[in-house]
């Protein structure tokens, strides 16, 4: 049962498969909630229905709404352009979304690269709130993911990023290649882990042939599935940190993320000598989205 609250705000992080909303008072929330209506399965103009849906029980009048994420990307309630970098992370304006009973919506814009070619959304907002968290920070910010990103920082402006595809190379791998008969389940394997990802990082030129080498030690040798899912993640994240060496190389590192994911990156970063900063990343998602919050005010 949803908590019922009168909220100053709801912000909302809405992505491709799920939609977070949070009861705000200040920078407080009061009750959060979420469904499965993402970007993916919603039409441009179903997206209001599916916010007031979740968030009904909160509504007192025309709450105002700030919303990250997929939602301002052209599939979704409507289009926030991408500001490009270098700039702050909230540089630009928030966009309006269009809404039947009046009620203020804002959507914040992604942000862009022309070269090489990159693109953000939703990103930006967490990394507001990272150095809204951390005033004054300097370094690189790695956002783990379905699609990781590496994020230079300076003088509170992201100067350039990258993006890699690691995560959903794992989900595609583990789901659909032959792999998916050996690193089945949710075991994992610290040393397995360790093994694979020093070994991408020092060779990842050799990362197609170890990948088929998880199938064949299974068939030969009987591996473990715990052993061969580490590996597999292990070999993804050593071949991405070889890549991004000069975003994290002896530079000021902070991670945005949580769960095993978020620690994994952690732990190969570590075995490099590399000191981490830990963040969660809902925690500064609602610090990202209440610093939008008060710029939107003076749009009401």
């Amino acid at each position: 049962m949803q908590t019922k609250v009168t909220p100053e705000w709801i912000a909302v992080d809405w992505g491709t498969s799920n939609l977070r909303a949070y009861a705000m008072q200040g920078a407080t929330a009061l009750a959060q909630v979420q469904s499965q209506d993402g970007m993916s399965r919603l039409a441009p103009d179903q997206f209001e229905a599916a916010l007031n849906r979740l968030t009904a029980p909160w509504q007192a009048g025309p709450v105002p709404v700030v919303a990250c994420g997929m939602v301002g990307s052209r599939q979704g309630w409507t289009e926030a352009a991408y500001q490009p970098v270098p700039c702050a992370p909230l540089a630009a304006r928030p966009t309006r979304a269009p809404t039947t009973d009046g009620r203020p919506v804002f959507i914040i814009p992604g942000l862009s690269q022309d070269r090489p070619a990159d693109v953000m959304r939703g990103e930006e907002t967490q990394i507001a709130g990272f150095l809204n968290l951390n005033p004054g920070w300097d370094g690189v910010l790695c956002l783990p993911g379905t699609h990781t990103k590496w994020v230079h920082i300076s003088a509170g402006e992201i100067v350039s990023f990258q993006t890699f595809m690691t995560g959903e190379l794992f989900d595609l791998l583990s789901h659909t290649s032959v792999l998916r008969h050996s690193v089945g389940g949710d075991g994992w394997d610290d040393t397995a882990f360790d093994a694979a990802l020093s070994e991408t990082l020092s060779t990842p030129e050799r990362l197609a042939a170890r990948l088929f080498m998880l199938r064949a030690s299974d068939l030969l040798h009987a591996q473990s599935k715990a052993a061969a899912r580490a590996s597999l993640s292990g070999y993804l994240i050593g071949a991405e940190l070889a890549a991004a060496r000069a975003y994290w190389l002896g530079q000021n590192i902070g991670i945005l993320g949580s769960g095993d994911q978020a620690r994994a990156y952690r732990a190969g970063l570590e075995t490099q000598g590399v000191p981490v900063l830990l963040v969660g990343s809902e925690r500064a998602t609602l610090a990202g989205l209440t610093t939008a919050y008060r710029a939107a005010r003076e749009m009401i």
